[in-house]
């Protein structure tokens, strides 16, 4: 993929929670899960295609009111997960930004056509070979 873009810090907003699962004593004391949530309808980032692109690469992370949220708790530390979400943010909105490939329509080429029909011809052949021998005396 080409370079990550920059994301300006007024489009994102960003919490810490206490992290859930196993961890032992460090998971119930420390705020260390990222929340992330990065306001989609407002941003100046992205073109109207690219933000429906997006609004479609979000899916699940889609909350309610036009923001998308990313949770990040892999790591230990705030700032492990706060790389963490920003990266994964980062990647969508490179994918977003990336317009579709056009689909230029072909056609089979002439050699291609005649592969095709050889290779019928062989497995008619074989078939007709598999059928009862009929003796016309």
């Amino acid at each position: 993929m080409s370079t990550l873009p920059e994301i300006p810090e007024s489009d994102l907003s960003i919490s810490f929670v206490r992290g859930t699962g196993p961890g032992g004593q460090n998971v119930n004391k420390v705020s260390t899960t990222a929340q992330l949530r990065f306001n989609l309808a407002g941003s100046a980032l992205l073109n109207d295609a690219a933000r429906a692109r997006l609004r479609a690469l979000a899916g699940h992370r889609l909350v309610g009111d036009g923001e998308i949220l990313i949770v990040a708790r892999n790591h230990r530390t705030q700032e492990g997960n706060r790389r963490e979400a920003l990266g994964r943010l980062q990647e969508l909105v490179a994918r977003a930004l990336q317009p579709p490939r056009i689909r230029r329509p072909t056609r089979p080429s002439r050699a291609s056509k005649e592969r095709r029909i050889a290779g019928k011809l062989h497995n008619q052949r074989n078939k007709q070979l598999r059928r009862a021998v009929r003796h016309d005396d």
